[in-house]
């Protein structure tokens, strides 16, 4: 409900462990957040790779009977968001497949830039696609690979995609972990025992009470076996790109990512915040949950108290019977509501991790007026949204993020506050180490560190283009009038 940049996927894999299966449930539960449409085990005994897949959550589409039909000491799991490809159980991971290499199971969080072209390829050469996801690019090449072994095959077939990913795969006796040359997205290593963990965040190592050995490497392929862990490294060199969006919103803020406490680097982003957009008010709520930490920082270096002003109901579920247009914002509402105690007659700062198309701010900042605020002033903890990510995360296009689109003082106007202020790119990556260098940060500059494909070159210049001179009017930079994103606003 709550207008974010949707969650990509979470990926899990447990080697050597008499109860793979069932701890990959728990670690699925632990990476619900990264995907909610659909979830995913393969497990394997050693002879044959079973699997499930189910829609919706993991508790849904798993129970005990289900998981005593995954038996093995070897499993990978996946909660998906459809980034390549549509909702549906096809679509749904791990992908599990029979070859000439043997059984083989593989869950991606990423995006594969080059899948299309791919795809065009193999399907002249004969290939029949199953589903409409950039990961069965991957199967295809590994099952057709002329090199010699399992191992060699995957590297073969991992070699030929580009773009973001971080594979968890299995056979009948391996896990193997790969991320991408340009590392954007995450991938930990743990340990449990003899057993062998990869996973998108440590919050999932902590659920099963394994200890977080070290991040699987940018162009980095480490295999798990009876023999211990091995690493190869196939890839050339490359730009290190990590997603810095994973420390502003997607990760947990108890996981470690990228080497790095999701909690403090988004609590440092408060506190630059504060110091670059200082203003006078009386109290500082976050919008949760994903705001929270971000207030704490500002709240700590602007003095100002944070107090939790806006209550969220974490019991909504995924699907509820909307009421008629008589209960207005009710979308939001739902989710979220203000105490009235603690807004009435303040001057209220609302932090924010993000402001995508600014429809939800809107409907935020009118519900902190309606329960009696003086004024509000709403702080974002990362620079204006301005380009799509094409690495791994769905977003709208350039023509409806709202930072691509307008100016600061419409985006004020649109969303009803005193004031707006977004954390400035040199503040976002001052808060990570090395200041930034290895992280990409496109969706803030429309910079894009691995170059795309014709088909998609040709998606993201159609946005560009539009981005011309302003037409007279109030209008926006790509000429959709105010009033519409207004109109837009109340119907949703």
């Amino acid at each position: 409900m709550l207008d974010k940049f949707k969650d990509e996927c979470g990926v899990f894999g447990i080697f050597d462990h008499p109860e793979a299966a069932n701890l990959t449930y728990l670690g699925l539960y632990a990476l619900q957040h990264r995907g909610q449409e659909s979830a995913g085990i393969a497990s394997s005994d050693g002879v044959q790779i079973r699997h499930r897949k189910a829609m919706g959550y993991v508790n849904e589409g798993f129970n005990a009977e289900a998981l005593t039909k995954l038996p093995g000491n070897l499993a990978v799991g996946h909660v998906r968001y459809s980034t390549a490809g549509e909702s549906g159980i096809l679509n749904a991971q791990p992908l599990v497949v029979d070859s000439v290499h043997g059984q083989f199971a593989v869950g991606h969080n990423g995006n594969l830039v080059n899948a299309g072209e791919m795809r065009d390829a193999l399907v002249r050469q004969g290939a029949i696609f199953q589903t409409t996801s950039d990961t069965e690019v991957l199967v295809h090449l590994f099952a057709r690979s002329r090199e010699d072994g399992t191992e060699a095959a995957i590297i073969d077939a991992v070699s030929q995609v580009r773009g973001a990913f971080s594979f968890v795969m299995m056979t009948k006796d391996k896990l193997i972990g790969v991320r991408d040359p340009h590392g954007f997205r995450p991938l930990a290593i743990g340990r449990l025992g003899d057993a062998w963990v990869f996973c998108s965040e440590t919050c999932a190592l902590d659920l099963i009470g394994a200890t977080y050995v070290r991040d699987v490497e940018p162009g980095e392929v480490v295999v798990a076996s009876g023999s211990g862990l091995r690493s190869v490294k196939p890839f050339g060199p490359a730009r290190i790109s990590q997603c810095v969006f994973e420390h502003v919103y997607f990760a947990r803020p108890d996981s470690y990512v990228f080497g790095e406490s999701v909690n403090e680097v988004r609590t440092d982003l408060g506190r630059r915040l504060a110091r670059e957009s200082a203003v006078d008010a009386d109290v500082v709520v976050p919008i949760p949950d994903s705001g929270v930490c971000a207030a704490v920082g500002y709240a700590e270096a602007s003095g100002i108290p944070m107090r939790m002003g806006l209550i969220r109901n974490h019991y909504v579920g995924r699907t509820f019977i909307e009421p008629q247009q008589s209960i207005r914002h009710f979308g939001v509402r739902v989710k979220l509501n203000p105490v009235r105690s603690i807004i009435e007659g303040k001057r209220v700062i609302l932090v924010d991790d993000s402001i995508v198309r600014g429809t939800t701010s809107r409907k935020i900042v009118k519900m902190i007026r309606s329960a009696g605020a003086k004024q509000v002033h709403m702080r974002i903890s990362c620079p204006p949204t301005i380009s799509p990510c094409f690495y791994g995360v769905d977003t709208p296009r350039r023509s409806e993020l709202i930072g691509a689109t307008h100016t600061l003082e419409e985006i004020r106007k649109y969303v009803d506050a005193d004031s707006v202020a977004y954390l400035s790119l040199d503040g976002l990556m001052g808060a990570v180490k090395g200041g930034g260098s290895q992280y990409c940060s496109s969706c803030y500059t429309g910079v894009y560190p691995v170059a795309f494909p014709r088909d998609e070159a040709a998606y993201l210049q159609l946005a560009l283009k539009l981005n011309g001179e302003r037409p007279g009017g109030s209008t926006d930079r790509q000429g959709i009038p105010l009033a519409q994103l207004e109109k837009d606003s109340v119907a949703s």
